[in-house]
């Protein structure tokens, strides 16, 4: 539904910018808020003549440092234009806090769809065969970006090139030790797991772009069942392929799993194959190794409990509201979390 006020926006003052740096479009806008984005404030925009766009900027009030960056986004976007990674076009950047009060920019519309639950999957993906298309492209996707070297498509200075898994076990161990007093709950695991995961490490290979949150919910899938584009490239750095291939890869369920995926999972239904499928087919395109995949599986499953960890300190702080908050469900997913990454160090002894 078109909105009058679009939350983030001084309309009159974001329209007057665009009139002047933008020609291909025509205000004043047609404005529709987008779900999704990590609550960034994102609306498709449709100009006079019906040309359709997208604007998207940071949520307001406080930040985290570096949270919500839109300029590593527009940085992704426009370096990956060319390649075989699909994303929206990028087509203006405004880094003048004036007009609306932070950094925004407008990309290109895309006619596609993300999944977010399981009814989305049953409408945009109603038949079965579709869905191995979708697989199929959904990994492809993310073999492509993994093969594109940061320095020829320039985004050498998107982050630090060594060090990614180590850096990222610092990160989290330290909100998750922060975290415990206001959280009044500590796991003896989350600190063996987290000494494990040191002592192992693997040697990273030559560094990649990485997305960050790669995974079904944060593609757009097109009329034909492919990747039509990757969004939300806000947390993307360089880093270790591989863990985040294991990051995709822990949201598609393996026959065997000890604890099946939620009903309401996007990617529980019949026709997409299992774990073991998207794995095999990355490797077979890329050529990488993925002996020690279990090893960034259960990085990434200690990695969402330790995150997991601090939203529910936040909780408990009352820093955030319980309206509606099932508590204990919060903290069953910290141990899930922590039971599944033990697993699948177990796999790797």
């Amino acid at each position: 539904m078109a909105e009058t006020n679009p939350e983030g926006y001084q309309v009159e003052a974001v329209e007057n910018w665009v009139r002047k740096n933008v020609p291909a479009l025509k205000p004043p806008f047609r404005w529709t808020r987008l779900v999704g984005g990590h609550s960034n404030l994102t609306y498709q925009i449709e100009d006079t003549a019906g040309k359709m766009t997208v604007i998207r900027r940071p949520p307001q009030g406080q930040l985290l440092p570096k949270a919500h960056d839109m300029s590593r986004e527009w940085s992704c976007i426009s370096a990956l234009g060319n390649t075989a990674v699909p994303v929206p076009e990028a087509i203006a950047f405004c880094e003048d806090p004036e007009i609306t009060g932070a950094w925004f920019y407008i990309m290109g519309h895309v006619d596609g769809h993300p999944l977010h639950t399981a009814q989305d999957t049953l409408r945009i993906l109603p038949n079965e065969k579709t869905r191995l298309t979708t697989a199929n492209s959904f990994i492809d996707v993310l073999a492509a970006l993994h093969s594109l070297d940061p320095d020829e498509i320039g985004l050498s200075e998107l982050g630090k090139k060594e060090g990614y898994v180590a850096r990222q076990l610092k990160t989290w161990y330290r909100s998750w030790t922060s975290s415990v007093e206001p959280a009044q709950f500590d796991d003896p695991r989350a600190h063996e797991l987290q000494e494990y995961l040191l002592n192992h490490l693997p040697e990273q290979g030559m560094a990649r772009v990485v997305h960050g949150d790669y995974g079904i919910h944060n593609t757009l899938i097109g009329p034909d069942g492919k990747i039509a584009a990757v969004v939300d490239w806000e947390i993307s750095t360089l880093g270790d392929p591989l863990a985040d291939l294991a990051y995709a890869l822990n949201v598609w369920p393996e026959a065997d799993d000890p604890i099946p995926p939620k009903p309401e999972s996007p990617t529980a239904l019949p026709g997409f194959p299992k774990r073991s499928y998207f794995a095999d087919r990355y490797a077979a395109t890329t050529g990488r190794d993925l002996s020690k995949i279990d090893y960034y599986l259960a990085f990434n499953r200690w990695k969402g409990a330790a995150i997991n960890h601090g939203l529910y300190a936040r909780y408990m702080e009352g820093q955030k509201s319980t309206e509606g908050i099932d508590l204990d469900e919060k903290r069953l997913v910290i141990t899930r979390s922590l039971d599944l990454a033990e697993e699948a160090i177990n796999r790797l002894s």
